[in-house]
């Protein structure tokens, strides 16, 4: 490792911890529509945090994870999310060079946002979810200037979009209810930006599989068998496997 290397992990990971910061708070702030740019409180007395009550992972750990105001527990959320982005930060530093660490970043950071926000409200923000398509789009043209490289990378755009809007309509007409929601079509027509066409099969089985295994996993320590009506967010494991995808590529390339 070169110490440009050294410098560009170190300044990446002290980025990670920050958008991670960020990340935390979109996710519990956009589904309910506050502010992001609102002043943080302590979620028990309400207090306004200062600057050294906001510093990523190192004042959770100095204050023993409590609050400094009335001594309350506030939980690992916030430490867990930055500790992901700075994950996603050195996992795309280890698969990525150059400028592409940058995007890879940027995309992963995005679905971390996702994710966290459609396991706690079923949601997927047309703000977060829709910008993936240009994101995608663009990234591509620049790692290969070529029109036929772009013309995957869009019809995979148009491709996933479809493909669930489809199956959505399919089941709502089969079922009398929804199965899907829109934003997982939007969701997956960012990842589709991303991958390419030929990636979408890939990150449609990769995303069922990791689906399927957790709802066996939940169900085994439940101690209760799924029910068809149980409502699971497929956005995380669309995440999940559209940033596997991007990095290593489709499954059978």
């Amino acid at each position: 490792m070169t110490a440009f290397d050294g410098f560009t992990l170190v300044f990446l990971s002290c980025v990670g911890v920050v958008i991670g910061s960020f990340v935390a708070t979109l996710a519990l702030r956009l589904p309910v529509g506050e502010s992001i740019g609102g002043r943080s409180r302590c979620p028990h007395c309400h207090h306004v945090l200062g600057v050294r009550d906001l510093v990523p992972l190192t004042s959770w750990v100095a204050l023993g994870g409590r609050c400094r105001y009335c001594g309350e527990a506030i939980g690992v959320y916030y430490p867990a999310v930055e500790l992901a982005a700075l994950a996603i930060a050195l996992w795309a530093f280890a698969t990525d060079s150059g400028w592409l660490v940058w995007a890879s970043c940027g995309f992963g950071w995005t679905l971390l946002a996702l994710a966290l926000i459609d396991r706690r409200h079923f949601i997927l923000p047309d703000v977060l979810t829709l910008p993936l398509v240009p994101a995608g789009l663009a990234v591509a043209w620049f790692a290969v200037p070529e029109a036929a490289a772009l013309v995957d990378n869009l019809a995979g755009a148009v491709g996933g979009y479809l493909v669930f809007f489809l199956v959505a309509w399919a089941y709502r007409r089969w079922r009398g209810r929804d199965g899907l929601g829109a934003g997982d079509a939007k969701l997956l027509a960012g990842l589709g930006a991303w991958v390419g066409a030929s990636g979408l099969p890939s990150v449609v089985l990769l995303a069922a599989g990791l689906a399927l295994a957790a709802a066996l996993v939940g169900g085994l320590r439940g101690g209760r068998r799924l029910s068809r009506l149980d409502r699971v967010p497929f956005g995380p494991f669309l995440a999940a496997a559209g940033w596997l995808v991007w990095l290593y590529g489709p499954l059978f390339g």
